[in-house]
């Protein structure tokens, strides 16, 4: 009984306001309720506003209109109708830009500015007893990232939208600068829709790059004008393809809404589709036993010995290049498989003609692509394995993706390389589902168990690092490998547990307040499966299918299922 009433206490004191995800890493608030005046308006108070930043101020005044999410407690909010009703109006939310600030498109501001360079940063003042509000930033996509906020606040009752919880002071900016999402789109296709509204919902949570492993063994969907033919006949069908418009439409409505589209050319592995249109250019190609030559099906690597296919690679890498704007690009690495190589006769002839061994050739091979990249300014990824275990040098300024564990991390510091986090070990949410490849009778994944989101959310970017290397963390990511997903269960995947990377990467090591996320401190706890739980109920009211964390009841009576400690 003492239990749950320190609980009941605990949820009653937990702010509204502070519902927010991620957390704000400086906030403030009072106790006064405040509507939104039937009138209310969005301004900016400078001139030649951008058209990207208008059209988000339009969305979060949509919002505003049409968001029916109620508080999230037992009887809905039913009970501040009172409040409500003798409630002052907010009438309008002024935009401002501080004195010096550039005024230009949000979408520049992604995809000009390198992505440590951007300037996120915000100050939102909600008053109690004044009509207007205000929103503060250096550039405008620190006002983009206000509006996020400002337009997830508030509660629905009837007609109206109110907080209870005025006057709301909100000083912003993330701990990181790379907070990510890599989505596959090869194993499985996914419609050019599904990922638009996948990058909606990454921007209410901040999210600023969405990481696109664009193509695989199993299917290679991506029109690319130097050679048409790869996806003419490397895609899954003649309506599963992006097309060059595809690209530059998703690149586009992605920057608007603040978010970097990083493509990963994954290579020299995982590209036996390539070998559909160039068989040339594949050793290996579908070779049994797939095990023996990959890790998993179908086999296929591209011949990093042989020079056509290392002009052909450097040729496809520009092109891709010219369909996107953007700092960065990524020709992943991962996984090669040494055996199809060395049983490849194409490959020995080469390694023997040119008097090198194939760590040789594949040295050679990475920093040729990732000079392609270099020269057309972005700054190239790799992924971690061949740093750390194929020992590859890498051209200055390479990000790092550390994938296999978080281990791996402290690794790839040691060297001086800056990285970003994608650890299996928390952040891969489509581990524990199972086995797919078949005569498993355990039907176990590589990766189990099931990542949860408390997993992701207590996660330490700067865990078993020095205070030294902590600025070689440009972020991290959290991935879906689309083995066993699809456009009909991307959202249940993927929300809202990719939210905890979000968090995880914009507040930093610890909570705002310096407390740990989840764990001993209770208060902590409670009140991130609160906010997750709202936040949840919001992405199903915008038309995203978030999968539940909880029974209703319990995410109607935050900390009463907790089990007791």
């Amino acid at each position: 009984m003492a239990c749950h009433l320190r609980l009941i206490l605990l949820v009653l004191s937990i702010p509204f306001v502070a519902a927010l995800w991620p957390i704000p890493r400086g906030l403030s608030n009072g106790t006064t309720p405040l509507k939104l005046s039937s009138s209310f308006d969005i301004q900016a108070s400078f001139k030649n506003v951008p058209s990207d930043l208008q059209d988000a101020i339009q969305r979060t005044k949509s919002h505003l209109k049409t968001d029916t999410f109620e508080r999230l407690v037992v009887g809905r909010g039913s009970v501040d109708a009172q409040a409500i009703a003798h409630a002052n109006s907010l009438k309008t939310l002024v935009l401002s830009l501080n004195h010096g600030a550039a005024v230009r498109p949000i979408a520049v501001e992604v995809n000009t500015v390198a992505i440590d360079a951007r300037d996120e940063s915000y100050s939102l003042s909600i008053p109690s007893h004044s009509a207007q509000a205000t929103l503060v930033a250096n550039s405008t996509l620190g006002l983009f990232r206000g509006l996020t906020t400002f337009d997830t606040m508030w509660y629905h009752n009837g007609g109206d939208k109110y907080i209870l919880n005025a006057p709301v002071t909100i000083t912003d900016s993330p701990a990181f600068p790379y907070r990510g999402f890599s989505f596959d789109t090869a194993r499985n296709f996914y419609p050019v829709s599904d990922i638009k509204r996948t990058l909606d919902a990454m921007s209410w949570v901040k999210l600023s790059v969405m990481y696109w492993h664009i193509a695989d063994s199993q299917s290679f969907p991506l029109q690319v004008k130097a050679f048409p033919e790869l996806a003419a006949k490397g895609a899954y069908s003649n309506d599963e393809f992006y097309s060059e418009s595809d690209v530059k439409d998703i690149n586009q409505y992605a920057n608007e809404r603040g978010i970097d589209i990083v493509m990963e050319l994954d290579s020299p592995g995982h590209t036996t589709a390539i070998g559909m249109a160039h068989p040339e250019h594949v050793a290996c190609i579908n070779k049994s036993p797939w095990t023996k030559y990959a890790n998993e099906p179908p086999a296929g690597q591209l011949r990093i010995a042989v020079n056509a296919t290392v002009e052909f690679s450097k040729t496809l890498f520009q092109s891709v290049i010219d369909l996107l704007t953007g700092t960065m690009m990524s020709s992943g690495g991962d996984e090669v498989n040494l055996p199809c190589w060395n049983e490849d006769e194409e490959t020995i002839q080469a390694l023997a003609q040119s008097n090198t061994t194939i760590g040789q050739a594949l040295s050679s091979f990475v920093q040729e692509v990732q000079g392609v990249m270099a020269k057309n300014g972005k700054m190239p990824f790799i992924k971690s394995d061949m740093v750390l275990t194929h020992n590859v040098p890498v051209i200055n300024g390479t990000g790092i993706v550390v994938w296999q564990s978080y281990a791996d991390a402290v690794k790839v510091a040691q060297r001086g390389l800056r990285f970003i986090h994608q650890p299996s070990d928390y952040f891969y949410l489509d581990c524990g589902a199972g086995d797919w490849t078949g005569n498993n009778i355990l039907g176990n994944s590589w990766c189990d168990p099931f990542k949860t989101w408390q997993r992701a959310y207590s996660f330490d970017p700067y865990a078993n690092l020095t205070a030294d290397q902590y600025s070689l963390v440009l972020g991290g990511q959290m991935p879906i490998w689309s083995e066993q997903s699809s456009l009909e269960n991307l959202d249940p995947i993927v929300w809202p547990r990719l939210a905890a990377g979000a968090e995880v990467f914009w507040t930093g090591a610890t909570l705002p307040d310096g407390e740990p996320r989840l764990g001993v401190n209770a208060t902590n706890g409670v009140n991130a499966f609160a906010r997750i739980n709202e936040l949840r109920f919001r992405l199903v009211d915008r038309g995203v299918k978030a999968i539940a964390l909880q029974p209703k009841w319990c995410a109607l009576r935050p900390g009463l299922c907790d089990a007791d400690s």
